[in-house]
């Protein structure tokens, strides 16, 4: 069941170039997996809850498809997946995503809230920095502009009808936020790890591009959130 969800799916994000492609859903669903072992969770919900994540993604497929889940639905129902575990990864993914936790949608189950922690964990570290850049140049925005500032505080809506000013607006943004976002202690562990590794990138960037004025915003945000 498991293989033949993940067949599909690859077959509808195969062209994917913005960032949520096969190659993140391959990541998020290793991750989940792990997270589900150290939290006792059930693996085939959490699997299948991690290759639906994005197969309606409201940024790839449009609103309509992200509010009915309609990729989802059929993928489950082409693969002849029990009416029960359907509703139940239903539940799940219509309450997965920023843009959801922005207006006060959270998972319920274990196994979403997993499959959440780990999808924000990969927009975190290495390849979440990697994953940042791919979609900025693929809507024409620049990695790093010193004369454009975050727009930091942006309601639900806000956020879904504006593409970021840059790569690093986005970080801040969005990115720094995640790790305050964790549901699991698997979770919370891992974002903390990889949180780490973009604010130190940050860090360098700006001493790079010789940008003491956002090397002082980076401080100030930070602080900020700690006192959240």
């Amino acid at each position: 069941m498991v293989e033949n969800v993940k067949q599909a799916v690859m077959e509808l994000l195969q062209k994917d170039d913005s960032g949520h492609g096969m190659d993140h859903i391959n990541r998020v669903l290793d991750l989940a997996l792990k997270f589900a072992e150290k939290e006792d969770a059930n693996k085939e919900i959490v699997s299948l809850i991690a290759l639906l994540h994005d197969v309606d993604d409201y940024k790839l497929f449009g609103i309509e498809n992200a509010e009915n889940l309609t990729n989802a639905k059929r993928i489950m129902g082409d693969c002849n997946i029990e009416k029960v575990i359907q509703d139940q990864i239903c539940c799940a993914l219509n309450d997965i995503g920023y843009s959801k936790r922005l207006k006060g949608c959270c998972p319920t189950t274990l196994e979403g809230k997993i499959v959440s922690d780990a999808d924000m964990c990969d927009a975190l570290g290495a390849n979440g920095i990697l994953r940042v850049y791919t979609y900025s140049m693929k809507h024409g925005k620049p990695f790093f502009d010193r004369n454009i500032f975050p727009i930091e505080d942006m309601s639900a809506e806000q956020y879904i009808s504006k593409c970021a000013d840059s790569s690093v607006c986005h970080i801040f943004e969005k990115i720094l936020k995640l790790k305050d976002f964790m549901l699991t202690d698997s979770g919370k562990e891992e974002a903390q790890n990889r949180h780490q590794i973009v604010v130190d990138f940050l860090y360098h960037l700006f001493a790079e591009e010789n940008a003491p004025e956002w090397t002082e915003y980076l401080n100030l945000s930070l602080a900020k959130r700690k006192k959240i």
